[in-house]
């Protein structure tokens, strides 16, 4: 009897893994396009270069139709049962936490900038960010809507579903119920596509870039020599073989490397990870920070740091805390 209460404590622990990963938590927001051709932009000074960003908080409060089209889009989506993160609330999760730095700078004074829209990505942390673009057509006395929706990997940023259409024409219907006639027709093709590539992350990991580095100060170079189960190996390799035991199916992609540096693309990490017994979810932070647990380790004993480059990027950086 025991055995069997194990047992079905077992399976039931699977199942709310599984439904908890069964489908991506998704945010809607205005496209870029969009945002810049209304004005609703902030600059942003890049490391010395002004660039201008979409300033969704200025849209939200200035475009009553966007504010409608999203609440529209999220409405179709929860009716679908996708988990959703309001745009509107996490900009002001953001706004509160004042204290957050927008720079981690190092004991020797480097630094990593991110934008608002990597603050926004990493703060919400949904796995799809649903890119909406739109406008209203006259077609004599009638209006009809014009829509681009694109389902954008948030760790990536790759395109991983669209859907673009025109609505019926209407002399009467508002706007709110136009965006949603336009829309319903293609949703059934664009929630497939969302799902088959969640269904793909949940078999063979979340895809992220991991950059090992060095300060200028370090001691040690990646070509320096350890010994380590038994392998005599370069740093680089000890570093590229935890690569493959921590991967998902071993997945990656050693795309450049010197003795100074190492950069990981299509680095595949598990959606959830067990900590004291309980399942959390893995992110690009938590799996450079096993990286840095690693190599603080003997034979290695070295410190490191890790920076964030948006949500699915970061570097590992040798040499100091």
């Amino acid at each position: 009897m025991k055995k069997l209460l194990m047992l079905s404590s077992a399976l039931l622990l699977a199942a709310g893994v599984f439904a908890q990963a069964k489908k991506p938590t998704i945010m809607v927001v205005p496209s870029d396009r969009y945002c810049i051709e209304k004005g609703f932009v902030v600059k942003f000074n890049n490391q010395g270069t002004v660039v201008e960003l979409p300033d969704y908080k200025k849209a939200l409060q200035n475009d009553s139709d966007m504010r409608l089209a999203i609440s529209k889009i999220s409405g179709i989506m929860s009716d679908r049962e996708f988990p959703l993160k309001d745009l509107e609330q996490e900009l002001r999760n953001i706004a509160n936490e004042s204290a957050e730095s927008a720079m981690l700078t190092g004991a020797d004074g480097g630094s990593v900038v991110e934008s608002p829209i990597d603050v926004l990505k990493r703060t919400a942390k949904a796995d799809i960010i649903m890119d909406l673009d739109f406008s209203v057509e006259k077609t004599g006395p009638k209006n009809c809507i014009r829509f681009i929706l694109n389902g954008l990997d948030a760790y990536t940023s790759k395109n991983v579903a669209s859907s673009t259409g025109v609505g019926s024409p209407s002399t009467s219907a508002a706007i709110g119920l136009l965006i949603e006639e336009a829309v319903l027709s293609h949703m059934d093709e664009f929630c497939g596509r969302l799902m088959a590539h969640f269904d793909d992350m949940f078999t063979n990991g979340r895809e992220v870039k991991v950059m090992v580095k060095l300060f200028d100060g370090s001691d040690v170079n990646l070509n320096e020599e350890f010994d380590y189960n038994g392998n005599n190996d370069e740093l680089g390799t000890h570093i590229e073989d935890w690569m493959y035991d921590n991967t998902v199916n071993n997945r990656y992609s050693l795309s450049d490397a010197t003795e100074n540096f190492q950069r990981y693309e299509q680095v595949r990490i598990p959606l959830y990870y067990e900590r004291n017994g309980r399942q959390r979810a893995m992110d690009t932070r938590t799996f450079a920070n096993d990286l840095k647990k690693f190599l603080a380790d003997a034979p290695f004993n070295l410190p490191s740091k890790v920076y964030m480059r948006g949500l699915g990027e970061a570097w590992v950086v040798i040499g100091e805390k």
